[in-house]
């Protein structure tokens, strides 16, 4: 903290005074005063009265003698937090009262006090006023922003507001520490963010019930549109909005997690937890291990959003988000509809229900959900068994959290309005009743965790089946045994035939072995040319175009040499099995990369021939372009577009270039990468598997765009042959290699 004052010097001028002070535990840590004229004995005095008048202050708490100016901070005790004055839009913008992260250099703001009323002008401060609350007042007096005393009694004595080591803003008692005693507290208040400790939710006594909510824009955070609220009636479940708009539903807790959060699995380092008691109802977490941040905030991208930080890296990890997929989205698959990620498409209806608009259906929208084909005849209904589902919408549900199981089941059979029917808590073998009695939304299945088991009311023949989710729209389901029966036999027909195309795969490719390449001069007769379908020839400015399925120009080798100053170990890239890699100019001025051949390598034969059959065929702008090859007598040349920066892992691994890939980079690469994959696997004329992606092989041009390389390890499969070819396939290589 510094103080700063002006006097008057000899020469009629101001000269200025600057003390730094940290205290802890009431003691005087450090001062340092820059002195630039002046007698020694008004330093010492003015000094003297400075350490008086503040020895007992301390960092976190502001009292009625001293207020927060704005160059001024508070730093809680154990230096976690940090409050003080901000400006998100520059000085155009206003000043607020934030919190933020103390040791994290990029300011993370996690509450603001006037977030909807800054102060316009650059002067002011914050104090505690003569009502005992506490005050944001501008420079003309009048008070932008107050605090409010939650017990509405007058406070004796003196109190103050201090940050805590929780990022809590309290207002108490001078003598009085209790938080049972608070007067006031910031986390009774919270904007965008949700922190270890801080209640979503309800408190009777007080009327108010808890929530964030996100700011407006990057840089104004006044209160937004997108809000992140707990509903407590029913089955207690939080809803993401924008204004009345419903974007997400978190499910209802279930004594462990909320069931549409599966990611909410106990971890030894976070808790989450769910209170209801006689004045309050609220959801919280806990962080166990203090030199881990984590914080929930609610995006005005409309996104909720859990971070950690990592001190190692010093970024913030995005842990989890919602929604995070098309069945986050809130009724995605209409009433009765089941929403699965897992399956294509990802709306189905369950076993006696049929989609309500079979067209739209179609179409892949499920929005208008499903209905019963199959009528209820109450007294003989039974009951369809969903496990890892997420709960139906649960606000107009009952709930008591004292029956069992067994009598939850008899309630629903008794009641002929019953959809259905679950456990309240399934902790412990499970306990609790809810009951649902009118149409079923927002319902999701997961694969294998996740979610609870849900009874849903059928006639008594769909009861028969096992809680399949029929597909297709034909209602129809299956049950569990014939789908196994049936998987189980498909599953080693494929395999057989999976096999005996790898037997005939092997013995063509041993022919294709045994084929010499020959040089330009034979190049009409060339196996090489034969095996890459490549029949027609002409001449054009010093290159071939050879001409089938596609055109791949064939450079002189003399041209070659010339580009590359006749292969100069100044100009070698790098080398591998197959050889080595040149950087060249042609004539033209164009950079290029010459992939040469190594005379005695027979890795380097096929991979040569591998990269013709298929990177050639392929244009994507995150795949490297092949310009052309060259043969000529034993030379083989594959020519590529030159690659500035060279490959990922030259960047990656070196502790001096690697500050180049910040955040930013690296997620492009990724999504760069990620974007080549999907082009090979799915989009391109070809289905073609890499098998080799590594840094080595992800080349970055001028700009740091990734483009992947090095087809030499790559195999095609034709759009009739299966995943499970291409696994058995894999599998065989491993137990060739282990052998």
């Amino acid at each position: 903290m510094f103080l700063s004052f002006l006097y008057p010097n000899s020469s009629g001028s101001q000269t200025e005074l600057q003390v730094a002070g940290k205290w802890h535990s009431g003691r005087h840590s450090l001062i340092r005063a820059t002195m630039e004229s002046g007698s020694f004995l008004f330093w010492y005095f003015l000094i003297s009265q400075i350490l008086i008048s503040t020895f007992t202050i301390a960092v976190d708490t502001i009292t009625p003698a001293q207020p927060l100016t704005l160059n001024q901070t508070l730093v809680s005790a154990g230096e976690v937090f940090q409050l003080g004055f901000f400006s998100p839009g520059g000085n155009s913008g206003g000043l607020y009262v934030g919190i933020w992260y103390k040791e994290i250099r990029d300011r993370t703001i996690v509450w603001v006090a006037n977030r909807d009323k800054p102060l316009r002008n650059s002067t002011g401060f914050l104090k505690i006023g003569e009502d005992g609350n506490i005050h944001l007042v501008d420079g003309t007096g009048n008070s932008i922003w107050s605090s409010s005393n939650t017990n509405n009694q007058s406070v004796p004595g003196n109190t103050v507001a201090q940050l805590l080591d929780s990022g809590n803003f309290v207002v108490r008692r001078e003598n009085d520490e209790n938080p049972e005693n608070y007067l006031w507290q910031s986390f009774d208040y919270p904007t965008d963010t949700l922190l270890p400790g801080m209640k979503l939710g309800w408190d009777s006594k007080t009327g108010r019930n808890r929530y964030i909510s996100s700011w407006r824009s990057p840089t104004d955070p006044s209160e937004g549109d997108i809000t992140f609220k707990l509903d407590i009636n029913g089955l207690p479940e939080a809803f993401l909005r924008n204004k009345d708009i419903i974007i997400y539903r978190s499910g209802g807790w279930n004594g462990v997690a909320f069931s549409g959060v599966p990611e909410m699995e106990p971890k030894e380092v976070i808790a989450f937890s769910f209170m209801r008691t006689k004045n309050e109802v609220y959801y919280s977490f806990e962080i166990h291990n203090k030199n881990l941040f984590s914080r929930l905030i609610v995006n005005y991208t409309q996104l909720l959003e859990r971070y950690t930080w990592i001190p190692e890296n010093r970024i913030w990890n995005r842990f989890w988000n919602a929604p995070k997929d098309q069945c986050d989205n809130y009724r995605e698959c209409g009433s009765f509809g089941i929403c699965d990620t897992d399956m294509s498409p990802v709306c189905g209806c369950p076993v006696g229900f049929k989609p309500r608009n079979q067209q739209a259906w179609s179409l892949r929208d499920g929005s208008g959900g499903c209905f019963r084909y199959d009528e209820l005849d109450c007294p003989t209904d039974g009951f369809l068994s969903m496990n890892y589902t997420k709960l139906p919408e649960s606000s107009t549900s009952f709930v008591d959290a004292t029956m069992s199981l067994d009598e939850c089941k008899e309630m629903c059979v008794r009641n002929c309005s019953c959809t259905a029917y679950s456990n309240y808590n399934i902790s412990n073998g499970g306990s609790g009743c809810v009951i649902w009695t009118a149409e079923l939304f927002d319902i999701r299945q997961y694969t294998a965790e996740g979610g609870q088991l849900l009874y849903v009311r059928v006639a008594a023949s769909d009861a028969e089946q096992t809680g399949e989710v029929a597909r297709g729209g034909n209602g129809f389901g299956k049950t569990k045994k014939v789908i196994l029966a049936c998987g189980i036999v498909l599953g080693i027909g494929m395999v057989l035939f999976g096999l005996l195309l790898l037997k005939r795969r092997k013995l063509r490719r041993g022919v294709t072995e045994n084929i010499e390449m020959r040089g330009t001069r034979e190049r009409s007769r060339d196996p090489l040319m034969n095996a890459t379908a490549i029949s027609s020839k002409r001449e054009h400015s010093g290159e071939t175009m050879i001409t089938d399925e596609y055109e791949l120009p064939i450079f002189d080798f003399n041209a070659i040499a010339m580009a590359t100053d006749n292969f100069a170990n100044a100009n070698k890239l790098g080398q591998g099995g197959f050889g080595s890699v040149y950087k060249g100019m042609l004539v033209g001025g164009e950079e290029i990369a010459v992939k040469r051949l190594s005379k005695n390598s027979r890795q380097g034969a096929e991979e040569f021939k591998n990269e013709l059959r298929l990177i050639a065929r392929l244009q994507h702008r995150n795949l490297v372009k092949l310009l052309g090859c060259c043969v000529d007598i034993d030379e083989k040349m594959l020519i590529y577009e030159y690659m500035e920066n060279k490959s990922l892992d030259s960047i990656l691994f070196d502790k001096k270039r690697s500050s180049l890939l910040d955040w930013k980079r690296r997620y492009n690469i990724i999504c760069g990468v990620a974007r080549g994959l999907l082009y090979l696997h799915q989009d391109s004329r070809f289905r073609i598997i890499h098998r080799d992606l590594k840094a080595s092989n992800v080349l970055l041009d001028k700009e740091m765009n990734p483009k992947i390389s090095d087809f030499g390890m790559a195999r095609l499969f034709g759009g009739d042959e299966t995943e499970a070819v291409v696994t058995c396939h894999l599998n065989m290589q491993w137990m060739d290699y282990s052998r």
